[in-house]
């Protein structure tokens, strides 16, 4: 999307609620989304995780997590706490596998995989793809506590596997920031509530313009309802990457 293209889209859409979006607003709006977050190079960042579940003690994780995007390339390794230390994801080609270092072995996963076993997915840490992997659908303008919000429904698109077949957003009117997300299966039923009350902004030489991204995420689970998991990103880093990070060779040797 040009950028002369993209600032025009920015003065529409967020000008603030004041009537039903067109299909054609409503997709524009999931696609500025997707826009914001997409860097158009390299991307690392450290992470600090806890996670909460109920009669177990709560755990703090640290990972990094990189991302390239060319070939929508992803890979997660956990550096805390010792006994998840190596531990990793590699996504390749829209194949995602985890690595466990204690038995040497790689298991293909979908995307339903819980990273870590919390309540975080892929995608979370991912690139926003929104527009490429669901059909939207305007439901509301309305209030979101002290926010004006565009609340939208989102159905996968046919083919496509993602963690949540159908999704509702809660979208900043002032901002383009997502405020709050709902995760359904098939049936309509919640699964995963979501909210991301921190973005915060880089500039991106490979862009030319600011990747934005949330600094705060808090997944609550809706089927365990006393678990949840807390995500800070800290540290984000744009330069170049090494050309053989994303293989599983690379992240076999941080294990060693």
């Amino acid at each position: 999307m040009k950028l002369r293209t993209l600032a025009a889209l920015v003065l529409a859409l967020l000008a603030g609620p004041a009537a039903a979006l067109t299909q054609l607003e409503t997709d524009d709006l999931v696609k500025l989304v997707d826009e914001r977050q997409h860097n158009n190079g390299d991307w690392a960042a450290v992470c600090y995780m806890e996670s909460k579940e109920k009669d177990k003690t709560d755990v703090v994780y640290e990972l990094v997590f990189y991302r390239r995007t060319e070939g929508q390339r992803l890979l997660i390794l956990f550096t805390k706490p010792k006994a998840e230390a190596g531990k990793g994801y590699l996504r390749i080609e829209k194949n995602l596998w985890n690595y466990d270092p204690s038995t040497g072995k790689w298991e293909r996963r979908t995307e339903r995989e819980r990273i870590g076993g919390t309540d975080t997915r892929r995608g979370d840490l991912d690139e926003s793809r929104l527009s490429e992997e669901y059909t939207a659908k305007w439901e509301a303008d309305e209030k979101l506590g002290a926010f004006d919000v565009h609340r939208l429904l989102l159905d996968v698109k046919e083919g496509v596997d993602v963690a949540f077949p159908r999704v509702e957003l809660w979208i900043d009117a002032a901002t383009g920031n997502i405020l709050k997300r709902q995760d359904r299966a098939l049936s309509g039923r919640l699964m995963r509530t979501s909210y991301y009350p921190r973005w915060k902004r880089v500039f991106s030489e490979s862009k030319s313009d600011y990747v934005w991204f949330p600094e705060e995420m808090r997944f609550y689970d809706e089927v365990e309802k006393e678990n949840s998991t807390l995500i800070l990103v800290r540290q984000v880093d744009l330069r170049l990457l090494s050309a053989n990070m994303f293989t599983k060779a690379w992240l076999e040797s941080k294990s060693r």
